[in-house]
């Protein structure tokens, strides 16, 4: 495993950190998800990535017991707030009630007394961002949490977090965003503003929910049991990929990756780690076998010209329209 510092904070964080989003407590039995904590762990992962809204507070529940008996400083886990997490008007968005609520909550699921990184998981356009701000850094300065993170905000966003976070005495120092060989909305104004600010982007689904590793072939039925045939929302976020104009060019990615020794989806991981504002790419498993895989992506350094010729192939296909990141942000909740 290689590690890397968390945007310009001296927090240091593996580069492939695990992530529990569509799998614990859902897609997958809890002893199947624990044994892909002990993978990850086994391969030299120490970042964990959660949310509270994750399987409905579940997937929280199944990282805690499956990370119990660890020694918790060796370990950096992290955690989100935003997303409904009960019935009521106040168990959602970034208000200081929900917030500190959720706060308590995450850290009893988790069964530790703080998460290193704590993340807004989306844009609250019904809360003051003063007021969001001032909750996050009341749960720093408590000692629940010691870093704030953003979740697909926008650089206006984020620039204007950091810039209260600065005034509060606390440290903005992420952005978790969709980014991957196919999604690559983040490179035209997100990443230059965090570059500037010292922030660092933990990316998710950096296979594109699976489409990456090739699996999903042009004109041919979906895989039995894959992401595209999950009804608890898998589907629904992989359903954008699943077209044969962009399943036929991921096909055309296979040499490439056989020539530099790897699988597709260790190339695809592999990719988002070329770029130095990158801090970590977060992977997902349902099985130990997918974690030993994807880890193998660590240190893998892709010379210009394989770049080049990736870039190639997908341009057509690829997503780098900035506005997106604001076109995927609730406007209410």
């Amino acid at each position: 495993m290689e590690f890397r510092h968390l945007g310009r904070s001296g927090l240091v964080i593996s580069e492939i950190a695990y992530g529990n989003w569509l799998t614990h407590g859902s897609q997958v039995e809890e002893d199947a998800a624990t044994a892909c904590v002990n993978a990850a762990l086994d391969a030299g992962i120490t970042t964990f990535d959660t949310a509270d809204v994750y399987a409905g507070t579940r997937a929280e529940s199944v990282l805690g017991r499956a990370l119990k008996g660890q020694r918790r400083e060796g370990l950096e886990i992290f955690t989100k707030v935003y997303w409904p997490t009960g019935p009521g008007r106040n168990d959602t968005g970034l208000s200081r009630k929900h917030i500190m609520e959720s706060i308590n909550g995450s850290l009893q699921r988790l069964q530790t007394d703080y998460v290193d990184l704590y993340q807004a998981h989306r844009f609250d356009h019904q809360t003051p961002l003063e007021e969001t701000m001032e909750a996050f850094a009341d749960v720093v300065h408590s000692g629940k949490a010691h870093y704030i993170g953003v979740s697909e905000w926008t650089a206006d966003q984020i620039r204007a977090g950091h810039a209260l976070a600065r005034e509060l005495k606390i440290q903005l120092v992420s952005s978790q965003p969709q980014y991957s060989a196919l999604w690559r909305v983040i490179e035209g104004e997100v990443v230059p503003t965090c570059e500037e600010l010292g922030i660092g982007q933990i990316v998710w689904s950096p296979i594109a929910q699976g489409v990456l590793t090739g699996k999903y072939l042009p004109g041919q039925p979906l895989p039995e049991g894959s992401r595209a045939t999950d009804d608890k929302g898998g589907a629904n976020m992989i359903s954008r990929w699943i077209r044969d104009d962009v399943l036929e060019r991921v096909q055309l990615l296979k040499p490439l990756a056989a020539d530099a020794g790897l699988t597709l989806a260790q190339l695809a991981v592999a990719w988002v780690l070329q770029n130095p504002n990158v801090s970590a790419a977060i992977i997902g498993a349902s099985r130990p076998e997918q974690v030993h895989e994807n880890v193998k992506a660590a240190g893998v350094k892709l010379d210009a010209e394989l770049l080049k010729q990736i870039d190639t192939i997908l341009a057509p296909v690829a997503e780098t329209d900035p506005s997106r990141t604001a076109e995927n942000q609730p406007k209410s909740r």
